[in-house]
């Protein structure tokens, strides 16, 4: 059974004033790139990673609050933002090890991790890659659990994207591009949940080396059927991992429904949906977002991580294998399992 989640209505609640040193942007080189990051605060480690074509930004309004009980950490994903945009590998492996890494040279070994969209994926991935590192995992309308995607996204994918993309830049087209997202707001629909959002997105490509870099991503992770990397066969592995998933009931880039099928594959998540928003539910509701977050963190102990624990997870296997050995009539049943809990939430 999946848990009926709460739901809340939206709270107006203001943040508390944003101080200039506190949302700064630092660099660091790692491995000849110039890679930019916000931090802030003390305490326990807590890594926010934004979604492919946003950066550290996204977050700005955020950081302080959480910088009252935390070390924040913000980075510009390689590739986004104020970092270097090189011809360069951007799967979400490589970003989990970049992530690593400039965590390294900051001193920080452990983290509790914060995924948007993307960098849910990312989130995901460096917990698969670094178990002992990760302390607890908070995914936010996170790619990586079902192949479904916006239409928009898979036709960037396609060859001749990056033509599309600059011609966004052409006089006049921002004002275009403007009035539709206009339009789908008033109409009220669920992409126009995100509009200002989205329209962010299309600012922050500016030149060809961005937009290059946008389509490298983007590829990595999406193709013209949808997402292509999946982190649903690695799920029972947060078993012990505390992990709680955040998503919009309108999320037109990610729908809700992956958010049903990721709390069942995650033994012990808990699963909170922020009815009426879109795909960034931290920008429609901060104010329940930070309480959220603080709540989480300061209830939950971090994993106790050890080699025996996940060597025992390992050889055990995922649900519908046995023996180390595919299960094919089981591995059925659960993917039926899931899409029958997706579609439930649907209806």
């Amino acid at each position: 059974m999946v848990d009926v989640p709460r739901q809340h209505p939206r709270t107006t609640a203001r943040l508390r004033p944003v101080g200039d040193g506190e949302l700064r942007l630092h660099h660091r080189v790692v491995h000849g790139y110039r890679r930019a990051y916000r931090m802030a605060g003390e305490g326990p480690a807590l890594v926010l990673i934004h979604g492919i074509g946003d950066s550290s930004a996204t977050w700005a309004e955020l950081i302080p609050d959480l910088a009252r009980n935390h070390t924040v950490i913000a980075p510009d994903l390689l590739g986004h933002g104020a970092s270097d945009k090189p011809r360069a590998d951007y799967s979400v492996a490589a970003y989990a090890n970049g992530l690593r890494d400039l965590l390294s040279t900051l001193g920080i070994e452990q983290a509790t991790l914060i995924g948007h969209s993307l960098g849910g994926g990312v989130a995901m991935q460096f917990a698969y890659q670094f178990p002992e590192r990760t302390e607890r995992l908070i995914l936010v309308s996170a790619g990586g659990v079902g192949r479904e995607v916006n239409p928009v996204l898979r036709a960037v994918s396609l060859p001749g994207a990056d033509l599309a993309l600059a011609a966004l830049r052409l006089p006049g087209m921002r004002i275009q591009v403007g009035l539709v997202a206009h339009l789908m707001r008033l109409l009220d629909t669920d992409l126009g949940q995100d509009a200002p959002e989205l329209l962010t997105l299309v600012d922050a490509l500016p030149d060809a080396t961005s937009r290059s870099a946008f389509i490298r991503t983007l590829r990595a992770v999406v193709d013209w059927r949808g997402q292509v990397v999946t982190m649903l066969d690695r799920c029972y592995l947060t078993q012990g991992m505390p992990t709680m998933l955040m998503w919009g009931d309108r999320d037109s880039v990610v729908p809700v429904r992956h958010a049903y099928g990721a709390h069942e594959a995650m033994p012990g998540s808990r699963l909170e949906i922020f009815e009426g928003a879109g795909h960034f539910p931290f920008h429609t509701d901060p104010a329940r977002f930070l309480s959220l977050v603080e709540e989480f963190t300061g209830t939950t102990s971090p994993a106790d991580w050890s080699r025996e624990h996940w060597s025992d997870l390992l050889r055990a296997g995922r649900p519908g294998t046995a023996a180390g050995r595919p299960d094919t009539a089981r591995s059925r049943a659960v993917e039926r399992d899931l899409r029958e809990a997706s579609e439930r939430s649907a209806t």
